[in-house]
């Protein structure tokens, strides 16, 4: 039972003007690829697993078109070197943009498919955020997708894939797929699975299935943040009895075109202002506030000063802020050196269209690295511990304060560029907070230019009527 394994995962913002290139990228190749924490699960399965390319990035903006070519190429060079094969792999997200290109995926999985023929089974995994087409679900036999967000199931996913990969293989069954796409498109801060009514939505998917005929019941929020035709919500249903798999994609389909209007934020929001007004009155702490216009994670540029301007006209104290991507002042810090005092300009040296702000900062931390790209800085502006990147990244783990002498367990305020808290922040945060900042991940969604929207799609749409209808793969016959 022979598997080729590959994949290109990331998650594009199409109004991020800052390219995604090679460097912004983890790379796995070869045999190595099954000795990474990502992939290990791989070695427990009754199978030879033949690992080409796996690249994966935080969500930023398209993929440079060249490099998106180069690396398909590898990968179905890689592919038809492994030859004969009983399945493909393919680790995914799905919300990939590449420069020039609609349906990157598409283009992707059917470039396989086309590859390996109709006998071979294809499976994949995605993010809950990923969007779907019809060129996808033709190419595929198996799919299956996060059901949490914040994600604290990847694992589980990418092993739910693989695991009806190997049944398939091992049994002789060949299960097919459908889908079934709902016109509503919402971002992930409001359809967090945390919160009601995305909450109990996702816990009936795992009642759905049916191990005789469903293999998986899959849903898919979509990515709001890519201006292209396939973006939408949907069922996946995976299985072999077609009867039952139409039954749940129209369930599905229907169940979440009516709770549509109850997707709300599931924490307190409001404008920077009011939310660091908030934060600096707050009676309790630490006082976690999410910048989420400009949330790397979600496609953002991660240069905005914005907030950090009003904390600083605010005069706020007990500030842990994490981060701001600004290569130059990075370095600044670095050339000056601990305990210096340096005068610099902060953020836009991305995406020039926001304003950058100036201040005067003691340099209280160096992350030791020897590699320019990972410099991470801590300068003192005030009351504010401000921590400044070479490149873009979130900051989601108690631990990526603590390595740069960072507690925010003990701060007044903590700011992050983020959405939804991540699980280690949550629960901390007294109270959490979201800014509804500006930024090419705005949550005001409504006011999104969708020059590439097909049909009425909610919330852009409101007056329409839908009905569910369940589309079959072509390799369903």
């Amino acid at each position: 039972m022979r598997i080729a394994v590959a994949g290109l995962h990331t998650e594009c913002s199409t109004y991020n003007p800052v390219l995604a290139r090679e460097a912004d990228f983890r790379v796995l190749r070869g045999p190595s690829m099954l000795k990474d924490a990502y992939f290990d699960f791989l070695t427990h399965f009754p199978a030879e697993f033949i690992t080409v390319l796996h690249a994966r990035a935080i969500a930023g903006g398209p993929v440079e078109g060249a490099l998106y070519a180069r690396w398909k190429a590898e990968i179905l060079d890689g592919i038809r070197a492994a030859l004969p094969l009983g399945g493909v792999y393919l680790a995914m997200h799905g919300a990939m943009f590449v420069e020039g290109l609609f349906d990157a995926e598409g283009d992707f999985i059917a470039a396989v498919r086309d590859l390996v023929g109709p006998d071979v089974l294809i499976a994949a995994s995605y993010d809950l955020h990923g969007n779907v087409s019809q060129q996808i679900i033709d190419s595929l036999d198996i799919f299956s997708t996060y059901r949490t967000a914040p994600h604290i199931d990847v694992p589980d996913t990418m092993r739910r894939a693989v695991t009806m990969l190997v049944r398939a293989l091992t049994t002789g069954q060949r299960p097919v797929v459908a889908w079934a796409p709902v016109p509503v498109l919402l971002p992930g801060e409001r359809t967090s699975t945390q919160d009601e009514p995305a909450r109990t939505f996702y816990t009936q998917l795992s009642r759905v299935e049916d191990p005789t005929g469903i293999w998986d019941a899959s849903f898919q929020v979509g990515y709001v943040w890519a201006d292209e035709p396939r973006s939408t919500a949907c069922a996946v249903i995976t299985g072999t009895d077609r009867a039952a798999m139409t039954e749940a994609g129209r369930h599905l389909a229907q169940n979440y075109w009516d709770i549509r209007e109850g997707f709300v934020f599931g924490t307190k929001t409001g404008s920077i202002a009011d939310c660091v007004n908030w934060a600096r009155t707050a009676g309790s702490g630490p006082a976690v506030l999410a910048e989420s216009g400009d949330n790397p994670t979600g496609g953002g540029v991660g240069d905005r000063a914005e907030v950090l301007a009003e904390l600083m006209a605010r005069d706020a104290q007990g500030v842990v802020f994490a981060g701001i991507a600004d290569k130059p002042a990075t370095d600044a810090a670095y050339a000056a050196g601990v305990g210096q005092s340096i005068d610099i300009s902060i953020g836009a040296t991305l995406d020039p269209s926001s304003k950058p702000v100036q201040a005067t900062a003691e340099v209280v931390f160096l992350l030791e690295t020897e590699d320019a790209r990972l410099r991470e800085a801590v300068v003192r502006i005030g009351g504010i511990d401000l921590v400044l990147t070479a490149r873009r990244r979130p900051f989601h783990n108690i631990a990526d304060f603590t390595r740069l002498g960072l507690d925010p367990r003990k701060a007044k305020i903590v700011v992050v560029k983020s959405g939804y808290l991540s699980p280690d922040l949550g629960p901390i945060a007294n109270p959490s907070l979201m800014a509804l900042s500006p930024g090419v991940v705005d949550q005001f969604v409504e006011r999104l230019e969708r020059r590439h929207k097909s049909i009425p799609q909610f919330p852009f749409d409101k007056d329409f009527a839908f009905t569910p209808e369940v589309r079959w793969s072509k390799r369903a016959g």
